[in-house]
């Protein structure tokens, strides 16, 4: 949901000559597959600079299709910068789309909608997995299973995930005080931390700080054996989506003391902060943490690390659904296209975000970008891979990526999270009736009293314009 750079920062000049030709309008006599992304969020056969070095997944579709159907095909590609936008797109009726992108709880928002019972409120259209053998066959097992706790099978097919926590910079922030998300109030943090500049997210946030004792209550009863996994993840689940009046004037409070104390909000920025030293930990999804972790070794040869609160986190996703009326024969045949795991692999490595997908090419381009060959760490990701990979990938029957105690909470655990820790995240749910309350609430602590001095140069600028109003009152201009 989350790990996308923004639009604003790429001109309308640079967008022209980046787009590839495969977004044209189509040819008459052709199919067409209309799909709605995130920008940024798909192999299009460019290079950083943004230019055409490679053909495109889905230019790669089009010809496996016409090559085992013999009918051309040509992919319409939009791009969309938060899921409201892309809902209320879809709510105008004006574009049809065949497969859109969203998070995990529009994906639930659409979904109640569709299953409420009236023709005129469904909004998308159910899978057939039959027709998805390459989805069925190396979807992760841990994916697979969220999905269906959730209710989601049937009608979302995944395609990114990772957890929210923090990513920062071991050299000025002491691993105990960033295992907590108290950090963010931590008066000795002061001005040195951000947090994300989304509603969700945020009061996601002043629930983990709110609920904290709870919550490492569950942690300490999961760590002595008195609860399961699935059970603290269940807890951890309902606290995070607790939307009832009290909890949400409490988070109110909180986050409004912590606004006192970060350095700011952001949504993208915060890679970057943290890179130049401006900030010295972030509030991260995993995929921009990663990002972060990469630009710093690359510019700067500096390590950042990133951790999952002991508190909790969530898990988020981005899943491929179909819109209703989508024509869900070419919709499934690419979706399914992209569950390869060599496409998915081609994703993951273009995107730098986590594919959904597991297998053999997935698992030789986590070994290729982490395995230490004499590391003296035995990360067991068999959780993750299990009933996906070849014999020859595994070690004694895991799927083993070898690394050592200086790469510890770094890339690889924050690509792939052991279970310890995504026992301890749950998954964002739609608020339902009190969204509008968590809205009006998020209101209420972005806003702020301007400073004194601020009135006072604001009134300073009125009489300058009254003034100016006067003198030349007379010459007026008519307007184009």
């Amino acid at each position: 949901m989350k790990k996308i750079f923004s639009a604003l920062l790429i001109s309308a000049t640079l967008i022209a000559n980046m787009i590839p030709a495969v977004f044209a309008e189509p040819e008459s006599d052709a199919l067409v597959l209309r799909v709605y992304n995130w920008q940024d969020y798909i192999n299009d056969g460019t290079d950083e600079d943004g230019q055409k070095v490679d053909q495109s997944v889905m230019e790669l579709w089009e010809q496996d299709y016409e090559a085992r159907t013999g009918r051309k095909v040509t992919v319409q590609y939009d791009t969309f910068e938060t899921n409201e936008t892309m809902l209320n797109t879809l709510r105008t009726g004006k574009t049809q789309y065949d497969l859109v992108c969203p998070s995990d709880y529009i994906i639930q928002k659409m979904l109640i909608e569709t299953q409420s019972g009236t023709d005129e409120n469904i909004m998308i259209e159910k899978y057939d997995l039959s027709k998805m053998p390459n989805y069925t066959a190396n979807v992760s097992p841990y994916i697979s299973g969220l999905f269906e706790r959730n209710g989601w099978s049937d009608y979302a097919v995944g395609y990114m995930w990772g957890t929210v926590g923090i990513v920062y910079n071991p050299e000025t922030v002491a691993l105990e005080d960033v295992s907590t998300w108290d950090i963010l109030w931590n008066p000795d943090y002061a001005k040195a931390t951000t947090c994300k500049d989304t509603s969700r997210d945020a009061y996601v946030i002043g629930l983990l700080k709110v609920y904290g004792d709870e919550l490492r209550a569950n942690r300490a009863a999961y760590d002595s054996g008195e609860i399961s996994a699935s059970e603290l993840q269940a807890r951890t689940h309902e606290i995070v989506n607790r939307v009832d009046d009290e909890s949400i004037a409490l988070v109110e409070e909180a986050l409004k003391e912590m606004k006192d104390n970060i350095y700011g909000f952001e949504v993208d920025s915060g890679k970057s902060d943290i890179v130049s030293g401006k900030i010295d930990a972030n509030v991260a999804w995993s995929g921009d943490a990663v990002y972060a972790m990469d630009l710093a070794e690359e510019e700067d040869d500096q390590y950042l690390n990133f951790v999952v609160p002991e508190e909790g986190s969530t898990v988020w996703f981005d899943g491929w659904v179909m819109p209703k009326g989508a024509n869900v024969e070419l919709a499934q045949d690419f979706v399914n296209f992209m569950c390869d795991p060599e496409i998915a692999a081609m994703n993951q490595d273009f995107i730098g975000y986590t594919s959904v997908i597991a297998g053999d090419e997935i698992f030789d381009l986590v070994t290729d970008w982490y395995d230490i060959e004499d590391g003296e760490i035995e990360y067991d990701l068999s959780y993750f891979f299990e009933g996906t990979l070849s014999e020859d990938r595994l070690t004694d029957g895991k799927a083993i990526i070898r690394t050592s105690a200086d790469e510890m909470n770094r890339q690889l655990m924050t690509q792939y999270p052991s279970p310890e820790v995504t026992a301890r995240c749950g998954v964002m749910e739609d608020f339902g009736d009190q969204n509008d309350k968590v809205l009006a609430s998020w209101g209420r602590i972005k806003g702020t009293s301007l400073p004194v001095w601020l009135y006072v140069l604001l009134g300073v600028v009125l009489v300058a314009v009254i003034v100016a109003v006067i003198a030349f009152g007379g010459k007026k201009k008519k307007r184009r």
